[in-house]
């Protein structure tokens, strides 16, 4: 067991080495370009993007979907994980909050991008109609972004009073603001009392709100009747694909966190093992769902579903759906069957080859169903019949995907990654059962 000054100075938030602030400019730099970039689509309009009046929402609402589903997985692993007290949780919990709310936020963040208009934002509270999914989604961001910031923040609320005096000498400005977010806490009963009820009531409401959540934001394809979303399954669907995206990205991110903060004591191969199991069953789930959402269609052979499958399967898609299924999904499972597949370097690749995967199939769910609308397609431009974005909407999706990045490494920067109260509280209990 290690003594509380030592486990205080392994958990506390540390200053950036030369890495740390080359990864920080990087990441600017990006953010910098994407934001010249949408300053010049604001004033030209969205002429500048590959959109047209078919490949209407394009790569930003891929982009977003992806953002929303990031965010879905890690706060309910955390709430599902608070709520049965399982112990092994401690190192892991606070990343995936962090994950949750820098994911959230940019989701929020992209919807506004991608408005030809944002000067007209408000229109959609002012004159919104709850008859419509896109309303629906207006009121369950806000709302699930406030939830996770909650369940961030209150179980910060101890380790904030710890930082507060840890950092009196070192550096009183930190200090201060610690002070100020640790809200008074005293460590008395009654506090933890609260604090412990409070928690468990957040993790309760996030459940159903992060299920609305994903469901909502399935329903917005699923009611335009338009081929490749026209079904029931597509909330089911939209859940177990978060459920992929969100557990590699915390792997991915996990591992970087543990590297660069030489966490392997409190972050161990066991943690993996049991992430790789999670995302082994999360992979399966999703599987099974795109086999029932390409298999059906196939079977009932609807002249549109074929011309869409086809795209997908042997078309113009083909490369990046085989991609996204073999390489996002199968090779992941066949890996994490075996136990040296789930130890933290195989973990770390398999992460960034699920996160790249779930990116991709976020964008052929958008773009091939938009490129095959309800009327006929001759007589329009050539340049309708294809999607790919152009210069301005990469460079304005890397920098949201930079700014998501660049919350996380800010919060981990001021953050205890791994909460330091509870793991003292978790080895000091460890001891005692020792002794007896």
């Amino acid at each position: 067991m290690k003594n509380y000054d030592t486990l205080l100075n392994d958990l506390a938030p540390q200053k950036f080495g030369k890495k740390g602030v080359i990864w920080t400019t990087a990441l600017i730099v990006v953010i910098i370009a994407g934001i010249i970039a949408y300053i010049d689509q604001v004033i030209k309009g969205q002429v500048v993007t590959n959109m047209s009046d078919y490949a209407l929402w394009g790569v930003y609402i891929s982009n977003f979907v992806f953002f929303v589903a990031t965010s879905f997985v890690s706060t309910i692993t955390v709430a599902v994980l608070r709520l049965t007290n399982n112990a092994w949780r401690t190192p892991i919990v606070r990343i995936a909050e962090i994950i949750s709310v820098a994911a959230i936020i940019m989701a929020g963040l992209t919807i506004m991008i991608d408005m030809g208009r944002p000067d007209r934002l408000m229109n959609l509270f002012i004159y919104g109609r709850m008859q419509s999914p896109i309303i629906w989604d207006v009121i369950i961001i806000p709302t699930f972004m406030a939830i996770s910031i909650l369940l961030l923040l209150f179980p910060l609320i101890p380790d904030f009073a710890i930082l507060k005096k840890y950092f009196k000498d070192k550096n009183s400005k930190l200090s201060k603001w610690y002070g100020i977010l640790s809200f008074n806490w005293t460590g008395s009963e009654a506090q933890k009392s609260i604090l412990l009820k409070s928690i468990q009531l957040i993790c309760i409401l996030i459940i159903p709100a992060g299920f609305m959540l994903q469901t909502v934001d399935a329903w917005l394809f699923s009611t335009l009747f338009r081929v490749g979303w026209d079904s029931t399954n597509m909330g089911a669907y939209f859940i177990s694909g978060a459920a992929v995206a969100g557990i590699g990205a915390l792997v991915a991110v996990v591992y970087v966190i543990r590297r660069a903060y030489h966490l392997e004591n409190y972050i161990t191969e066991f943690h993996f093992d049991k992430l790789g199991k999670f995302l082994a069953l999360a992979c399966l789930l999703y599987l099974y769902f795109n086999i029932n959402e390409y298999l059906i269609p196939e079977f009932t052979s609807k002249k549109e579903e074929i011309t869409h499958l086809n795209v997908l399967v042997t078309g113009e898609y083909a490369p990046l759906f085989w991609f996204v299924i073999v390489g996002g999904l199968i090779i992941p499972i066949i890996v994490l069957f075996f136990k040296k597949g789930r130890k933290p370097l195989s973990m770390f690749l398999i992460g960034l080859l699920v996160v790249l995967g779930s990116w991709w199939k976020r964008y052929l769910i958008v773009t091939p169903t938009l490129l095959h609308p309800f009327l006929p397609i001759q007589g329009v431009p050539e340049a309708w019949h294809h999607y790919f974005p152009s210069l301005h909407e990469w460079l304005i999706t890397f920098a949201t995907l930079a700014m998501c990045l660049l919350i996380i490494t800010i919060l981990v920067r001021y953050l205890p990654v791994i909460p330091i109260q509870r793991t003292s509280d978790e080895q000091e209990a460890l001891e005692l059962n020792k002794k007896h």
